[in-house]
Order: structure tokens, then C-alpha cells, then sequence
């Protein structure tokens, strides 16, 4: 099994980390996300059939671990909405801790896309990060969401068509996109 793993880190990690850090963008809850992907595919290598590559299949895991933490996020965040009632007190909570591209990117048009990419549902989202950020075929997109080709294509289509929007809007505030 640590023949596995060791094979898994080699080939697949860099990627591995940079697709889950872009979907949440947090680098503690990545590494967490990361390792989470790694015991599941210690736990289910056995059942395994090579029907697809073994990169489609692990980044496969990597979305659905992800979009699982999206849900538990989302389940509490309204548990503690109703719990305080914010509408009632007016209370705001600001993070201060910078945002991960503010840490990360440098490039101003590269930072501004990546914020727009939260304009994107997620859907739209994944199958950004894994076209053009991770280089992935539309195929290979496909068998990772388990979504038909036309649908990769349609969504990537409105993803970008997002994207485009708010690049326009940035260049006619007199921004340099």
C-alpha cells in the first residue's frame, strides 16, 4: 500500500493540491482536503478497475471530497445564522486574514480572473480549474465530474462567458485586465 501512496504523491501531487487550494482557496483546509483524498484513495485503491486513468480517478475523488466540504460549510454556516440571528443585530464579522490570491498571485490580471471565478457557479468553477488551470481534456473533465462532453462544453461556455463579463466590466472602471 505505501508502494501506492508513493506513486499517487510522485505523479499526481503538485496537481493534486494546486486543484483543491483553487476550489477553497485556504491553504490549511487544502492540506486537510488533500490528506483526506489520500486516505480515501489508500481505503478504495483495491476496488480500483482502470476504467479510467488513474489521474481522472484520484482528481475525481479530490471533487467529490471538495464539494462535500462545500456542503458541511454551507450547513453550518446557516446553523449559525439562525443560531444568531444576524438580521436582527446587525452584526458583521470581518476575516482579517488575507485572501489566499492576495498571498499567492501577483499578477493583476492572473488575481483578477481568479476572483471572478467565484462569480462562476460551481460547476462552472471545476471545470474552469480543470481546463485551463490543470490542463485536463475535455474528456478527462468529463469522467472527473461525471458529466457528459456536451455538458462539460456547455458549461465551460457559460463559465467563461462569466469570466468575459466581468473582465468587461473591470475594463470600462479603467482597470488594466
Amino acid at each position: 500500500m505505501e508502494s501506492v501512496f508513493e506513486k499517487f504523491y510522485e505523479n499526481y501531487h503538485r496537481d493534486l493540491y494546486h486543484f483543491v487550494f483553487y476550489m477553497v482557496k485556504d491553504k490549511e483546509t487544502c492540506e486537510d482536503l488533500v490528506q483526506e483524498v489520500y486516505i480515501n484513495v489508500m481505503k478504495s485503491y483495491h476496488s480500483y478497475k482502470g476504467e479510467s486513468s488513474e489521474k481522472t480517478w484520484l482528481f475525481s475523488i479530490a471533487r467529490h471530497i471538495t464539494m462535500d466540504y462545500f456542503r458541511k460549510q454551507k450547513r453550518k454556516r446557516k446553523r449559525i445564522a439562525e443560531f444568531f440571528d444576524w438580521g436582527k443585530r446587525g452584526a458583521f464579522i470581518r476575516d482579517e486574514n488575507p485572501l489566499p490570491e492576495e498571498l499567492t498571485l501577483r499578477n493583476e490580471m492572473i488575481r483578477n480572473v481568479y476572483c471572478y471565478l467565484d462569480k462562476c457557479t460551481p460547476e462552472q468553477k471545476s471545470i474552469l480549474i480543470l481546463r485551463y488551470i490543470q490542463s485536463f481534456s475535455i474528456q478527462e473533465t468529463a469522467a472527473i465530474l461525471n458529466f457528459s462532453i456536451s455538458k462539460v462544453k456547455t458549461t465551460q461556455h457559460r463559465g467563461l462567458k462569466v469570466l468575459r463579463k466581468y473582465i468587461h466590466l473591470e475594463q470600462q472602471k479603467g482597470g488594466d485586465t
